[in-house]
């Protein structure tokens, strides 16, 4: 079953901030969601817990362990400290209130398997979305996968260092984020949340954009700053380039608006959608009919559909 991701009923845009050749434009929730659930860091100091599915550990899998009455949101890319390595979650996963659930994950820490801790910790940061955007090509290649191959993850963490110049003991994503600080610091406080907020339309130079959307402006608010650092991350390799135009923002929309998406059981509740078409990949959970997350990138590795159809959105003006 296929259906098309009504982008235009969902959100609308803000007012587009722009620094260095880095344009991000809010999204603002045009229903009221339904859908409850806390974040991960609202949930761990409640007795919510990810950890190793045992003593040995499994590299692809972690077992979220929630003793609430509340679902919990775990969102595409998180990176979660700790344990035997640091991993990132591989695809959104609502752990059920009251359940034990294996969770897809990736590590992104090669030289590294020592518990350091029992459970994992919520870092400051999620991954670049060069990296999520690979694995959501995957995704979107194989219904069956829930991922990029472990090497091929290992691969991109080594370039993004080698790129950054930075050398980690662990080979681990996080040191590049921790040697970058100053740079990202800079950078932070020209981007701030806007109220109100649910999503996020980012570009990178004129060709590079991603799209994180989250039915819940409450939740969005507690992922912002850590999906801020990874868009940050990557726009520091391509500072100060022609922004995206106006056009350019609007086609990547409309080609959000207009790709097919997939579905399959999650690993919790509801459905993984898997998103494709024409220079665009993503993936997201559905949940009761409501769509609970999307994270969509530009892709040179799409299908070719028919021309987008719909109208372009226009940013609305809101304070």
């Amino acid at each position: 079953m296929t259906t098309t991701f009504e982008v235009t009923e969902l959100v609308q845009l803000g007012e587009r901030i722009e620094q260095r050749g880095i344009v991000i434009v809010p999204l603002f929730p045009r229903r009221q969601p339904t859908t409850e659930y806390l974040t991960l860091e609202d949930a761990i100091p409640l007795g919510f817990a990810i950890t190793e599915v045992d003593a040995a550990g499994a590299v692809p899998e972690l077992i979220a362990k929630n003793p609430l009455e509340s679902n919990v949101l775990l969102y595409d890319g998180e990176e979660l400290s700790g344990a035997k390595q640091n991993r990132i979650l591989n695809v959104t996963v609502l752990v059920a209130a009251g359940s034990e659930t294996r969770i897809p994950v990736s590590c992104v820490e090669q030289g590294r398997w020592s518990a350091r801790s029992a459970s994992f910790a919520a870092a400051k940061h999620a991954a670049y979305p060069e990296l999520r955007r690979r694995k959501a090509e995957r995704l979107a290649a194989d219904p069956l996968v829930l991922g990029l191959a472990q090497s091929e993850v290992w691969a991109a963490v080594r370039e993004k260092s080698a790129r950054n110049q930075v050398h980690s003991p662990t080979g681990a994503q996080a040191d590049i984020f921790r040697e970058r600080e100053d740079e990202l610091a800079r950078l932070r406080g020209g981007f701030p949340a806007t109220p109100g907020q649910c999503g996020a339309l980012v570009a990178i130079g004129p060709d590079r954009h991603c799209l994180d959307y989250l039915s819940r402006p409450d939740a969005f608010a507690r992922l912002y700053p850590k999906l801020l650092d990874g868009y940050l991350l990557d726009a520091i390799e391509r500072l100060d380039r022609s922004p995206a135009t106006e056009r350019e923002l609007d086609e990547f929309v409309q080609a959000v608006a207009a790709a097919k998406r997939s579905r399959r059981p999650s690993a919790g509740l509801g459905e993984d959608v898997r998103l494709r078409a024409d220079r665009v990949v993503g993936s997201g959970l559905e949940y009761e009919g409501e769509l609970v997350q999307l994270s969509a990138f530009s892709s040179e590795n799409g299908s070719h559909p028919e021309q987008p159809r719909g109208r372009i959105l226009r940013p609305s003006r809101r304070r």
